[in-house]
């Protein structure tokens, strides 16, 4: 039997970017909502993820990003408090999780009822969402792009981040072994996980060398830039780089956002187009998006299952997006950084 649908009025509490510049330009916006469309849901939000692609797009500097002003968010989990027309009234106080890339910094939003995923009861909100994008991102890239399979040895850039935290899990639950790059006093924790620390700011191919003297069969890498020539160096022969991140742009003052990318971009085709063994590839989160609920679903399963830690280890109240802005931004965070709206007030009739 079908509930009946919410026609609601609703407020929202925002974080706007308004432009370029540090976290500290931030707003935080109240406006009203309008209720659901057709096929759309209104989202009340309980969890928010921080990504480095936020710190990216305050400095104009990540790849297809929004012009200013825009309300940035990667992904959230919330439940659905109302349902507009053709919309299963089923899903009224599901608890749900989407990719949205901007617009998650919110305490409320409208979104397309096919573009949530249920998200099982047992977890926490903020856990959940710290495996949204990282979760679906590690997934994909160790067995749509890289395909690791039980006994190879991958290394982990940022072993100690949201989504190094992620591959490190999933591959060792894969068969692999794993060596993670991490700061110093990180290693603990990425030795925690199941993979063999590396100082990042050693002698990596050296080491990694140490480790798997035949070189490893992927290497996971966000940073881009001149690294990556020795990430493909410790490759061994039928060996995937993926590069999935683009830290390495974010002090660059280049003119347009493309052009610190083109070096990447360069030097990945020109590796792909040499036939010596060895392979590298892009990856980005929407590449495959018929394979996003089903890859989403799987990382929750094995989360709810306790076969995967994804914690949020820095909850912030929505309104202080800045300063987990610059918490991230620092470095000195480890997982995921989530904010956490305050209970919104009941929408009024």
């Amino acid at each position: 039997m079908m509930k009946t649908t919410e026609t609601r009025t609703h407020t929202r509490t925002e974080i706007v970017m308004p432009r370029e510049g540090g976290p500290e330009v931030l707003e935080t916006h109240r406006r009203d909502l309008a209720a659901p469309g057709p096929g759309q849901v209104v989202v009340r939000v309980e969890a928010a993820g921080v990504a480095f692609s936020e710190v990216q797009m305050l400095k104009g500097r990540y790849f297809c990003q929004p012009k200013f002003p825009f309300v940035p968010g990667y992904d959230l989990v919330g439940e659905v408090e109302s349902v507009g027309e053709g919309v299963d009234g089923e899903m009224l106080g599901a608890r749900v999780a989407a990719l949205t890339e901007t617009g998650a910094w919110v305490d409320r939003v409208v979104l397309d009822a096919v573009d949530v995923t249920p998200v099982p009861a047992s977890l926490d909100p903020a856990d959940a969402v710290a495996a949204v994008t990282n979760g679906v991102t590690a997934w994909q890239m160790l067995h749509r792009a890289a395909e690791v399979r039980s006994g190879q040895t991958v290394l982990v850039h940022g072993a100690s981040g949201g989504v190094g935290t992620l591959l490190v899990q999933l591959a060792r639950l894969a068969g692999a072994e794993v060596i993670g790059t991490a700061s110093a006093r990180k290693h603990d924790y990425v030795r925690s996980l199941g993979a063999e620390p590396v100082d990042y700011k050693g002698d990596v191919p050296g080491r990694v060398r140490e480790i798997s003297p035949g070189g490893v069969d992927a290497v996971f890498d966000h940073v881009g830039g001149p690294g990556l020539v020795d990430s493909y160096g410790t490759l061994r022969r039928g060996g995937t780089l993926v590069t999935y991140g683009s830290a390495s742009t974010l002090d660059s003052s280049t003119g347009h956002w493309i052009k610190p990318y083109l070096p990447i971009f360069a030097r990945v085709l020109r590796w792909s187009a040499t036939p010596d063994g060895k392979k590298a590839t892009f990856y980005y989160v929407k590449r495959w998006p018929r394979f996003f609920e089903e890859d989403l679903s799987t990382v929750f399963s094995l989360l709810a299952d306790g076969k995967i830690e994804a914690h949020a280890t820095t909850r912030m109240p929505l309104e202080e997006a800045a300063e987990a802005l610059e918490l991230l931004a620092s470095g000195q965070a480890s997982g995921k950084v989530v904010l956490v709206p305050e209970p919104a007030a009941q929408p009024s009739a």
